[in-house]
């Protein structure tokens, strides 16, 4: 869930809304990240409880609205998986300066060759992991060298000095929304480690892998605002636009925009795979056949496909695709999040199997659903005037 979630949008609409908002971005974070909590550990729980896939388990307890659910992530992840592509471009473009279309290009076709051949993914995996840890290093290196304002960061973590629902549904769709939500849980019926009696570990994993976004998020946040605040204005809406990039490469010089570059292109290679095969999980509710195996493998393949016909065919800027599949994901998120709850409310007997459901967890769920539905009525316009819709 965690490298899902911080892939190329993640880095993207941290900058980009850090350079908007300035040091009121850190109350954003802190919400999202409540959210979060509230959203990961409710729905990881109820499907290892159950050990059936979101689908399934929401078309137990209400029949149809697994089918819905699927539609409705299938839709997410494809605009997920189409910003992933136009982040390999854009990495691709810092990192050799190669025009950004023929970037997503070869990493789309690349992202299919890793899929098909086991061998290749593993070492990819290993690269991504060096990758990751080189990413955490430099984001906390340019964090101390960039000087952000610290206090006035900590004091607008708490008490802002505006406030922009859009921007809270963006990242937290970017952070659990669409197929993030359900990545870690899926992975976990993959392991077997599922039923009551690996509640805690599973509790314990989906507040981790919050967690570790979380504080990512945060320094990422303080690395560009040190930049911001000096004063530089970074382009955020041309079709060259890499505002995180640009934020590194101030404080780093070429050889960081190049190091950036190839990090943030890993990044994305990653998440096109993770977002292609968990929305293809979503398939079997339709047909059975699509539950593993090549069936399964064809129609991740196809949804890459599909993904990069699509990217090369808009004419959107790259940067700001990025942020608007966040908030589209931020859109569909309270849907899932109302079945899951009437699950956990009113459906413990049956389709949990008599489990005892926790109500503070509930509770909480319930609250984050609420808000999610309110903040999401707020910010359907501001999140489609990213691609110039409704504007």
């Amino acid at each position: 869930m965690a490298t899902s979630a911080i892939g190329p949008g993640f880095i993207t609409q941290t900058a980009t809304f850090t350079a908007q908002l300035g040091a009121a971005f850190a109350f954003a974070i802190l919400v999202s990240i409540l959210i979060d909590l509230a959203v990961q550990m409710n729905i990881w729980r109820m499907i290892t409880v159950t050990g059936k896939r979101a689908g399934d388990l929401a078309n137990s307890a209400l029949r149809g609205s697994g089918h819905v659910l699927a539609v409705l992530i299938i839709i997410g992840g494809l605009a997920f998986n189409i910003g992933n592509i136009a982040g390999g471009g854009l990495g691709l473009n810092a990192m050799l300066g190669i025009d950004a279309k023929i970037g997503g290009l070869l990493t789309g076709l690349l992202a299919i060759g890793i899929f098909l051949f086991k061998k290749a993914g593993r070492v990819v995996d290993i690269v991504v992991m060096v990758l990751g840890v080189g990413m955490i290093a430099m984001t906390i290196y340019v964090a101390i060298v960039s000087n952000p304002p610290v206090g006035d960061a900590l004091r607008q973590t708490f008490l802002p000095d505006t406030l922009n629902f859009a921007t809270i549904t963006t990242i937290v769709g970017g952070t659990v929304g669409g197929y993030i939500t359900y990545a870690g849980a899926h992975r976990y019926l993959e392991s077997g480690l599922t039923g009551p009696e690996h509640v805690k570990d599973v509790h314990r994993a989906s507040m981790n892998g919050i967690l570790v976004t979380g504080v990512m998020r945060y320094v990422l946040f303080l690395a560009i605002l040190g930049v911001v605040a000096s004063g530089v204005a970074l382009d955020l809406s041309s079709q060259a636009a890499n505002p995180a990039g640009q934020a590194f490469g101030i404080v780093l010089g070429e050889a960081g925009i190049r190091i950036f570059g190839f990090i943030f292109w890993a990044a994305s290679i990653t998440s096109v795979i993770g977002a292609a095969y968990t929305s293809a999980t979503f398939m079997s509710v339709f047909s059975k056949r699509l539950s593993g195996g090549w069936p399964l493998q064809l129609a991740t393949v196809a949804f890459i496909v599909v993904s990069l016909i699509v990217y090369l065919l808009i004419g959107t800027a790259p940067a700001a695709l990025l942020v608007f599949v966040g908030g589209f994901n931020g859109l569909i998120l309270p849907i899932g999040l109302t079945i899951f709850m009437y699950i956990g409310w009113f459906r413990q007997r049956d389709v949990l199997g008599g489990y005892r459901y926790p109500v503070w967890l509930l509770v909480l769920g319930t609250l984050a659903t609420a808000l999610t539905w309110y903040m999401g009525s707020q910010s359907v316009v501001p999140i489609f005037a990213f691609l110039g819709v409704g504007a």
